[in-house]
């Protein structure tokens, strides 16, 4: 007949280190690091807050990292669908990728619209009549509001 072994001893609990939480983000920094787009490769580089220039490891291009209190925007690349990072109130960006100059409008200077063949969200400056998909190509005609032509003794467009 078999004998029945006893169970194994359960070993002693250690104390579990506590879980990491990273930072939350402030002001576009992480706790004591900021991050900017690589202006040789465009990839995101980490800093420490305080750094005049950051050397990227993957294609040891230096960027200038702007002053404190600089507020940064961005916007995608018209020509070849890029991230780039530019200083508020620049009125225009030139890409290092494909060297398209793009215009920077303020949020109260843009207009979005669906495209009227593959429904992409475009975004077009305030008075522009049509504007012209970057993924298919299509040419989106922006409605003009009547009643506001209207307003102004315009009948027509």
């Amino acid at each position: 007949m078999p004998v029945p072994l006893a169970p194994y001893p359960t070993p002693p609990a250690t104390p579990l280190a506590p879980a990491y939480t990273p930072p939350s983000p402030a002001n576009g920094s992480t706790g004591g690091q900021s991050q900017l787009v690589c202006s040789g490769c465009r990839n995101l580089l980490m800093y420490p807050v305080g750094a005049t220039s950051v050397c990227c490891a993957v294609c040891n291009a230096v960027t200038a990292v702007p002053p404190p209190g600089t507020e940064m925007a961005q916007l995608v690349c018209g020509g070849c669908h890029t991230l780039l990072m530019y200083i508020r109130g620049a009125t225009s960006v030139q890409c290092s990728c494909c060297h398209t100059v793009n215009l920077a409008l303020e949020a109260n200077q843009v207009a979005h619209v669906n495209c009227g063949s593959c429904k992409m969200l475009l975004m077009y400056q305030y008075g522009a009549r049509s504007v012209k998909c970057a993924v298919c190509s299509f040419i989106t005609s922006v409605g003009v509001n009547i009643s506001y032509l209207h307003k102004k003794g315009k009948h027509g467009f």
